[in-house]
């Protein structure tokens, strides 16, 4: 796995909070795709789709999951009802691409939190997130390119 540790923004998002399997994000994210279609969101400067998980699966029942479909927004702009403003900070983020089905990503985040991040001198300093660099219907899901960002810092 190639980790790179990176200096991300501060990113204020529009969010839809789901509750139960990650594997089911994907009617959030319908639903905001289609607030963020209507209100114009995806015409702003940076807009981007991108997902926070809030829970580790291993330890978390899967109806207590808690996680959050997301669009960038700029910090000037009124967020249309139902999103919920969440403010992640900038700093040091450990950073992988999965390039592939959105199926492989758990595998990826295993393998970053479970492996890497234990043997790597860092240790986890907040909420990680996906940040999805191209969108299913786009591209063939061969080539979906996701970065997963957790935040680090030096143990």
């Amino acid at each position: 796995m190639k980790v790179e540790i990176k200096q991300k923004p501060a990113l204020r998002v529009g969010t839809i909070r789901h509750m139960g399997s990650y594997m089911q994000i994907n009617e959030a994210f319908k639903r905001l795709g289609g607030i963020a279609e209507r209100e114009g969101l995806f015409k702003l400067k940076g807009a981007q789709m991108l997902g926070i998980y809030h829970d580790d699966p291993e330890s978390t029942p899967v109806d207590k999951l808690r996680s959050d479909a997301g669009i960038i927004v700029p910090g000037d702009v009124r967020l249309p009802a139902p999103l919920v403003e969440q403010r992640l900070p900038a700093g040091s983020y450990a950073c992988t691409l999965h390039v592939g089905p959105y199926e492989g990503l758990g595998d990826v985040w295993k393998g970053l939190l479970g492996e890497w991040i234990p043997s790597s001198g860092f240790r986890v300093e907040g909420l990680g997130y996906e940040l999805y660099l191209n969108m299913p219907g786009t591209v063939p899901k061969e080539e979906l390119r996701t970065e997963i960002c957790v935040p680090v810092k030096r143990s």
